[in-house]
């Protein structure tokens, strides 16, 4: 495979990450397509490959745990002022004692783990424009905080 050919299928494979935007798990899909049809006939491309799913991967299991920590905390502020004792009795739930200003903790933990998420998808979609470009110019390109899943 000339060259050209190897960057610009490397610059594909790191762009099809963008898929994600459109298609569920697009990010996935199309940079493994790629990269396992290519991947025997070039290095370069080789590499590329295992660095964008390294990414891809690793960026899925950060926002796993912001998840995983947001969604615990804002069930247990959702329900820490709520009362359980008359739902044997009546079979019907009514939440007393809940108030907007019992909930500032949920509030703040929205806003954070909002802010979060988006800060972690703008530096995603940052990279992997910046990666593009490195290896349209045939250099390579490792993202930080990638996870070496693929060694």
């Amino acid at each position: 495979m000339d060259a050209t050919n190897e960057k610009i299928t490397a610059t594909l494979i790191h762009l099809s990450t963008l898929t994600q935007y459109i298609m569920p798990f697009g990010g996935f899909i199309f940079p493994i397509l790629i990269w396992s049809s290519k991947k025997h006939e070039s290095e370069f491309i080789d590499n590329n490959g295992k660095q964008t799913l390294n990414f891809q991967l690793s960026m899925f299991l950060y926002t796993i745990t912001l998840c995983l920590i947001a969604i615990p905390i804002f069930i247990y502020s959702v329900f820490k002022n709520i009362s359980f004792k008359n739902l044997n009795t009546s079979h019907h739930f009514i939440a007393e004692n809940f108030s907007i200003g019992n909930s500032t903790g949920i509030i703040m933990l929205g806003i954070v783990a909002g802010l979060l998420f988006c800060f972690l998808k703008i530096v995603e979609f940052l990279l992997i424009i910046y990666a593009s470009v490195k290896t349209s110019n045939g250099e390579q390109f490792k993202y930080p905080l990638s996870i070496p899943f693929f060694k």
